[in-house]
C-alpha cells in the first residue's frame, strides 16, 4: 500500500479559528466512500455530487468517478451525467475528481469498449462546456487528501471573507448606549 501524502496545513489564526477543520459531507448514496484521514466526516444527502463541506452544501461539490464510472459517464450514462454537470454549474466550487490517472485512461485500464481518445475528449468537452475543472488522483487516499485540501482552503477563504465583514462592525460593548438614568420600558401597544 503506498504511503499517504502529507497532512493538511493548519488554518492558522484566520478569524481566531486556528484549530477548525472542515467537516467533509459524504453523500449517503456513495457506495465506497474515500478514506479521509485528516478531516472529520458526516453523512448527508447531497443534491449534487458525492462530497461537500458541512454548512456549504449549496456552494461546494465534488463528483468522484472511478475510471470505470468515468467510461460509463462518457458513453451509456452520458445523458444522465450531463444533467448532473448542468446542476453543478450553480456551485461556486465544483470539481470532477477521477480516481486514476490520464496514463491509466490512455492504457485503457477501465472496463469499457470506449477508446481512450474518446474518453479524454469527453473529459475535455465537459471542462469546456460546463466550466468544470477536472482533477485526476492516482489512488483513493490521494483523492481523499485532495478533497480535504480543497475543503480546507475553501473554508479558509470563507472565514477570511467573514472576518473582513465582521471587522467592519464595532464590538458589542462599544455600541451600547450609555444609560441616562431610569429603567428602559418597552413601548405599550
Amino acid at each position: 500500500m503506498p504511503s499517504r501524502p502529507s497532512a493538511l496545513p493548519p488554518l492558522r489564526a484566520v478569524a481566531g479559528l486556528g484549530d477548525v477543520l472542515p467537516v467533509v459531507v459524504v453523500d449517503t448514496r456513495e457506495q465506497s466512500p474515500l478514506p479521509f484521514a485528516n478531516c472529520p466526516t458526516a453523512g448527508g444527502t447531497l443534491a449534487t455530487g458525492d462530497y461537500s463541506v458541512q454548512g456549504f452544501e449549496d456552494e461546494f461539490t465534488v463528483e468522484r468517478k472511478s475510471l470505470d464510472d468515468l467510461a460509463g459517464s462518457c458513453t451509456h450514462d452520458r445523458q444522465r451525467f450531463e444533467k448532473e454537470l448542468v446542476r453543478m454549474r450553480g456551485y461556486p466550487f465544483r470539481r470532477l475528481l477521477v480516481v486514476g490517472t490520464v496514463e491509466d485512461v490512455e492504457a485503457h485500464r477501465y472496463r469499457s469498449r470506449a477508446e481512450p481518445k474518446a474518453i479524454l475528449a469527453s473529459v475535455t468537452a465537459f471542462e469546456i462546456r460546463y466550466g468544470l475543472p477536472v482533477a485526476f488522483c492516482p489512488t483513493p487516499c490521494a483523492a481523499a487528501l485532495q478533497i480535504e485540501r480543497w475543503a480546507l482552503y475553501f473554508l479558509r477563504e470563507r472565514l477570511k471573507t467573514a472576518s473582513a465583514v465582521l471587522g467592519r462592525y464595532a464590538p458589542a460593548k462599544a455600541r451600547r448606549p450609555q444609560s441616562v438614568g431610569g429603567e428602559i420600558t418597552p413601548p405599550e401597544g
